[in-house]
This record gives structure tokens, C-alpha cells and sequence, in this order.
């Protein structure tokens, strides 16, 4: 009797392997995707090129599973390597060649504290034909109707009911029996936001560092590149390139650098060190849904911390054009995250990130104590959805500004630091005051020109030399407990 065609066109998946050793882990990972991917690749050209499969191809995301018959006895201190309960765990994974080093660590973690092996072996989560080709440039997937079969009939696509955010959420339910989530985010939704970052910001997620600074003006661009090749004039700075939009790469503080005939949604560079811990700038533009779409899919590189260092308008009369605002505390009405993080949820000011960036204004102002009243105030920061708030009837928004005590109001840092909180990824905000529509300094063409030329430049410095600070810092101080759930993953 012949034997039925199989429903799919699979490799032969190999038996799971136990590791004691993280590195050796994450190179099976890495061995068990290449395969995935290069069997992928090889059916998918065939099929453009005419030879179809006989059937369904899939193959599936490498995972990581942990399984645990005892309550592990950690360093309390540690905030993150260990999971919370007995039981199993796992975790799909895409692109271990990008995620070595963070994958390496978090492994490690697991096995130091736990006393027992990662088992590495296939999921049975499909990998899309998109997200396969995607580390291929010369490889592109045509849309529906633009090959000549129907492409989700021979391959699979992007599946929503494993690409969302129900793991960092808090409303992710494995089912009875099912494993627990070791990571914060499941592979397809990582290889989404792989694809959106080097769409958004026309540079590829290899360049992205771990310490990011978000800003809302191409002027902090100007000076971002100024200081990259001072740095990298410095052989003592650890810079070693700088990377601009179209990921133009320079070694040489004097390389010129080709400007793109447009510039993306959401420009990206970066000042790279050997080991990541460089700095990434990120012009988000104006406005909370550019704030929540960056940080949506920066968030997917795991960053030691991201920074807000943008304008906004002071509410104060006391406050002077040019006053540094440090946040700690957000009144948020930029409504963008409410469906993921309700308004109720306090979004709590960090230590670290508080302390660096008041010792960075310290630094860069030379003043300290009492005396750093003069150019910085902390408190509340709020972020609305409306730039011309200033417009509506006063009593509404201005009142409500009064009652929370708010001191500044921008569109961005609440949304970004909200985000922080969300995907644990510790956040701080740094503001400056380039106008004062309360009290009728207004941002018009004149004053903003003479404003931004005195204070960009030295509000760039602060925000660079407070991740510089924090790169100095163990990982697990600035990983505060304050962004760790009951029932957490992990994995940071």
C-alpha cells in the first residue's frame, strides 16, 4: 500500500538536547534556526522560480525549556534568572546570532540558579516565509497575488495569535498543562518588530546599542553626530563607529557620511561600542503615537535602559527658558497606551536612572546641592495628545495641570516611560523648557532659533553622560524590582 503524502514538507526535527553550559546552549540555537532558515530559503526560491512543493512547508522556531521540580533558593536581591515557581518553562527563539550575548546571560542565570539544564530543542511554533527571508536583503516576498501560487497555501505567514503582547501584558494563560513563559516576548512577535525597526528607522537591528536616548528635534541629530566623531577621534572614549540612517558606517571621526534623499519616520543612530554598550539616538518626532510605536519594537532588543531628553513647555512661572525638567512622576493623557497599561497604574520613578541624570545636569552645569534649583526642577511631567492644548478652554486642561502639580507638558514621555514600565526596560526623563504658554512665552520662530542654539548641545551631553553612568553600573542595580511583576519571566 503506498503511504499518503504527508500534510507538510518539514526537516526531520532532531531529539531536544540538555545543556549545563550557556554558550554551548546558545549554539545549538543557533544551528537549529540556520537549518530552519536554510530550509525555508532553499523551498521558497525554488517556488518562485516555478517548482512548486508538493505539499505545505514549514518549519519551526528553536526553543529553550526549563523545567524545574523545586522552589529555587536566589539571591533575593536579583530581580531577574530565575522563574518564580516550579514547573515548566519555555521560550521560542528567533535570531540567536543577534541575541548571543543577552541569550548567554539570561541562560547562564537559569542554570547557576536553579542547578539544572536547558533542554534545546524545535517548538512547534511555524516561523513565516517573511520573517525567514527577512535577514536577505536580495530575497523578497511578494505580496498576495504577486507570485504565481498562492503563497499561504505552500508557506506559512505572520500569525497574530502568537505575535502580540499578552506575555508582558500580565494576560497570557498557557492553558492547563501548558509551559510558562520564560521570556517576555515570543519569537514572532520579535521578528515583527525586527522588520518595523528597519522600516521605521532605515537602520537594522544589529546597530542598535543597549543604552537609547529618545529626542523630538532634528537639532539633537546635529549634535549627536558632532559628539560620535569627537568620540571617535578619542581611542580612549571605547567608541568604535558611528551608524547614520541607511546604515551608513563610519570609522574615521573625518569619513564623510551620505544624507538620504528622505529621511525615514523615525531616524535611528547610533554610536556603537564593541560589546553593545554604545548609545542609540531615535528622533521620535512629535507626538504619543510615534513615542508608543518606537518603544513597542525597541523594546524587543531587551535595552539596559532608554531615556527621554526632548522640549517641552514649562508650567511654571518660576521656570526660565532653557530649566531642565527631571520627571518623576507622569500625569498621562496621551490615551496611546490605556488598552495596555490602564491610567491607573502608577508609573514609578527609578533611582538609578534618577540619580544619573542628576549627577549628569550636575556635571555639565558644574552646579550641585541647592544651587542645581537654578536650572532644574523635578516633578511631575504630563503628556498629552493634543499639541495645541493651549487652545481649549482653559479651565478644563489648566485646572487639571494645576491639581497634579505638574511643572512640565510634552507629547512623548509619559507614553515612553509607560512603555519602560510595560516591557521592563528601565526608563528616565530628562526635559528642557523651550516655552511658556501659560505665561505667554510662546514657541515662535525667533525665540526658538536663539533657544535651541545655547541649549541643545549641553542637554545632548547630559543625557549622553547619564548612560554613561548607568553603563558603568551592574545590570542588576539598574534593573529595579519596581519593574518585576508577581508571577514574572525570567528573562529580562
Amino acid at each position: 500500500m503506498t503511504e499518503p503524502e504527508s500534510e507538510f514538507l518539514s526537516p526531520e526535527p532532531p531529539a531536544p538536547e540538555l545543556f549545563m553550559d550557556a554558550a554551548q546552549a546558545v549554539e545549538r540555537l543557533c544551528a537549529l534556526y540556520d537549518d530552519a532558515i536554510g530550509f525555508l530559503k532553499t523551498r521558497f526560491l525554488a517556488a518562485i522560480a516555478g517548482d512548486l512543493p508538493p505539499a505545505h512547508v514549514r518549519a519551526f522556531y528553536p526553543q529553550i525549556r526549563l523545567v524545574t521540580t523545586s522552589f529555587a533558593e536566589i539571591d533575593s536581591r536579583l530581580s531577574f534568572g530565575h522563574v518564580s515557581d516550579p514547573g515548566t518553562h519555555a521560550a521560542t527563539i528567533t535570531r540567536p546570532d543577534l541575541f548571543g550575548n543577552y541569550l548567554r546571560q539570561q541562560i547562564a542565570l537559569l542554570i547557576e540558579n536553579h542547578g539544572v539544564p536547558v533542554e534545546i530543542g524545535v517548538s512547534d511554533t511555524p516561523i513565516p516565509v517573511h520573517f525567514a527571508m527577512s535577514s536577505d536583503p536580495d530575497i523578497l516576498v511578494p505580496h498576495q497575488g504577486a507570485a504565481g501560487f498562492t503563497l499561504r497555501d505552500l508557506f506559512d505567514v505572520p500569525d497574530l495569535a502568537t505575535t502580540n503582547d499578552d506575555i508582558v501584558n500580565g494576560t497570557h494563560d498557557p492553558g492547563p498543562g501548558g509551559a510558562g513563559p520564560l521570556a517576555p516576548f515570543s519569537a514572532q512577535r520579535v521578528d515583527y518588530s525586527l522588520a518595523r525597526l528597519s522600516h521605521y528607522t532605515a537602520t537594522d537591528p544589529e546597530h542598535f546599542q543597549n543604552f537609547v536616548l529618545f529626542t523630538n528635534y532634528q537639532f539633537y541629530v546635529n549634535e549627536f553626530e558632532e559628539f560620535a566623531r569627537k568620540a571617535l577621534a578619542d581611542p580612549a572614549s571605547g567608541y568604535v563607529s558611528f551608524v547614520a540612517t541607511g546604515n551608513a558606517e563610519i570609522r574615521d571621526p573625518d569619513a564623510p557620511l551620505p544624507r538620504p534623499a528622505k529621511l525615514p519616520q523615525m531616524p535611528a543612530y547610533h554610536l556603537k561600542r564593541a560589546n553593545g554598550s554604545g548609545i542609540t539616538l531615535v528622533n521620535i518626532g512629535v507626538g504619543p503615537s510615534n513615542a508608543k510605536t518606537a518603544t513597542d519594537h525597541i523594546a524587543v532588543l531587551r535595552p539596559y535602559a532608554w531615556i527621554m531628553v526632548g522640549h517641552c513647555a514649562g508650567l511654571r512661572n518660576s521656570q526660565s527658558l532653557g530649566d531642565f525638567v527631571l520627571a518623576h512622576a507622569y500625569l498621562r493623557e496621551d490615551r496611546v497606551l490605556d488598552d495596555d497599561l490602564p491610567v491607573w497604574v502608577p508609573i514609578p520613578p527609578l533611582a538609578e536612572i534618577q540619580i544619573a541624570l542628576e549627577r549628569a545636569v550636575a556635571s555639565e552645569t558644574r552646579l550641585d546641592g541647592y544651587d542645581l534649583k537654578k536650572v532644574m526642577r523635578t516633578g511631575t511631567v504630563a503628556s498629552f495628545d493634543n499639541r495645541n492644548w493651549e487652545l481649549r478652554e482653559t479651565h478644563g486642561p489648566v485646572q487639571r495641570l494645576s491639581q497634579s502639580r505638574a511643572i512640565a507638558l510634552d507629547m512623548e514621555s509619559a507614553t515612553i516611560a509607560a512603555n519602560g514600565f510595560r516591557f521592563r526596560v528601565p526608563y528616565g526623563t530628562l526635559l528642557c523648557v523651550s516655552d511658556k504658554p501659560l505665561h505667554g512665552e510662546l514657541k515662535l520662530p525667533g525665540m526658538a532659533s536663539d533657544f535651541y542654539k545655547g541649549q541643545v548641545e549641553r542637554h545632548l551631553m547630559i543625557g549622553i553622560r547619564a548612560m554613561e553612568y548607568l553603563r558603568d553600573m551592574p545590570l542588576e542595580r539598574i534593573h529595579s524590582r519596581k519593574l518585576r511583576s508577581f508571577n514574572e519571566t525570567a528573562f529580562l
